[in-house]
């Protein structure tokens, strides 16, 4: 629901506030952490009634609808709802569901919105085909740019930092975007339903463009006005890094196929199996993509072990994407790719759904690997109103890096500011490493409030973050 980050540390270890400052802007974090926080959880505390001996009768039909609830400082406050629907039939095949659909609608006081639906079920096409088709529109008012390469593109926080002497502006390493996604896949069994065959096909635009200072600045104090300077992303197209005809934007359609190998006991949180895919993503210039052409290769393995039977396991998560084929557009580069996710955004690495911990899209380039490893302990189940509810707690580290860079060419640069913007010494990127631990509240297994906070392990990367979801990371 939502993504908060606290402000990234410098390079060095000199203070930069004043212990009033300091202490205002944690406190300022905490209220928001409790306000979050209460609206999320106490109402289903308040209610509980522990029963873990049996599940009730219930209702066909689950039907979950919670508040939107976040706070952005340049964005302003996020509003809205989120429902979502699962129809569990006769409750044979119980928590497998028939049937599910998603729905959001959400927007930020400052302009950018959240616009999605999303369904999936392995019941409405005979033969045991699987469809899971997503339409959404995003908008984002300061979407993360931190150039590519990981550690090659230098992060400098006191850009950002208003109360620096280094100061540019807030937005610095920000970028507008709207997109228009709709998806459509298709998953057919090849043996025992554990193997699959995926097909599916993407439309996709995007308009791009720097930062709408002018609407970022509306009705705020003159001490919070937003300087009309140049940016990162700004730069990157004057220097080439972005091409010109693509600075504005473009479409990214595609085709998809791969094949799916799942022995998972519970999708939304296995106590064991396997998740594993092979995808082939093939983004033709024909097809209505200015010209457009490339090619991607997606590996991601996934597996669960139990520990304690029905409360405590273990999994992790392997993958890899990258261009195999092509020049994939900079609009693009940051979209992650996989045979399933019911997640609105899907950028990386770095942010809620890959890096937690990491600033949301640090670790950009062609062809990118990641990891994930996390210990999943369900405390106590009970049940409320007949609905069954858990709430469990999970430690985490990620880690991911760029394996494959996105061409830059150093002549095309002005050597004045290399220094300041580029480390060409990571001829090779090194990994970016997150720690962490979070809540989890589900219900009926298969809505699954998610409370992440996690640290990055090097100042390059920023401090932390806290993220408000829905559902496990994998």
């Amino acid at each position: 629901i939502c993504e908060l980050h606290e402000e990234p540390r410098r390079y060095h270890e000199e203070p930069r506030r004043t212990s009033d400052s300091s202490s205002g802007k944690s406190n300022k974090m905490k209220k928001k952490i409790f306000i979050i926080l209460a609206v999320c959880v106490i109402p289903v505390l308040l209610f509980a009634q522990e029963d873990t001996t049996k599940t009730k009768k219930k209702n066909r039909f689950n039907f979950p609808v919670f508040p939107v609830v976040a706070y952005d400082a340049d964005m302003g406050f996020q509003y809205g709802i989120v429902a979502n629907m699962f129809d569990y039939g006769d409750y044979s095949n119980y928590p497998e569901y028939r049937h599910a659909v998603k729905l959001e609608v959400s927007r930020f006081t400052k302009g950018s919105g959240v616009n999605q639906l999303f369904y999936d079920s392995k019941y409405l096409i005979p033969g045991n085909i699987r469809i899971t088709a997503d339409v959404s529109y995003l908008t984002e008012k300061a979407l993360d740019f931190y150039g590519y390469n990981g550690y090659q593109a230098i992060y400098s926080p006191e850009w950002e930092d208003d109360e620096d002497s280094a100061y540019i502006t807030r937005m610095f390493y920000r970028h507008e975007r709207k997109m228009f996604r709709f998806t459509c896949d298709f998953q057919g069994n090849i043996y025992e339903d554990k193997l699959r065959w995926l097909g599916g096909i993407g439309f996709m635009n995007f308009k791009t463009g720097t930062v709408d200072i002018e609407r970022l600045n509306k009705g705020k104090d003159e001490d919070k006005i937003l300087p009309d300077t140049i940016t990162l992303f700004d730069q990157y197209v004057d220097w080439g890094i972005i091409p010109e005809d693509e600075k504005d934007g473009g479409n990214a359609n595609f085709f998809k196929a791969g094949l799916v190998f799942d022995t998972r006991d519970n999708e939304p949180n296995p106590m064991k199996g396997l998740w594993d895919e092979a995808l082939l993503v093939y983004s033709p210039g024909f097809f209505m993509n200015d010209g457009n052409s490339f090619l991607k290769l997606i590996f991601i393995h996934r597996q669960y072990f139990t520990i304690v039977k029905k409360k405590v396991n273990l999994g992790y998560r392997l993958g890899y994407q990258g261009t195999i084929a092509g020049h994939t557009p900079f609009y693009f580069q940051p979209y992650m790719l996989s045979s399933f996710s019911t997640a609105t955004k899907t950028d990386g690495l770095g942010g809620a759904k890959n890096l937690r911990g990491i600033l949301r899209n640090r670790v950009v380039g062609d062809g990118i690997a990641w990891g994930n490893v996390e210990i999943r302990w369900r405390i106590v189940d009970f049940v409320l109103a007949k609905q069954n509810f858990y709430v469990g707690m999970n430690a985490f580290c990620d880690a991911g890096m760029v394996v494959q860079e996105y061409d830059i060419e150093e002549d095309a640069i002005d050597p004045a500011v290399t220094d300041e913007y580029f480390d060409f010494s990571y001829s090779n990127d090194k990994i970016h490493p997150t720690v962490g631990g979070g809540l989890r509240i589900g219900w009926n297994e298969n809505f699954i409030i998610a409370v992440d906070y996690g640290f990055a392990l090097d100042n390059k990367d920023g401090l932390r973050g806290l993220y408000i979801a829905f559902g496990n990371l994998f």
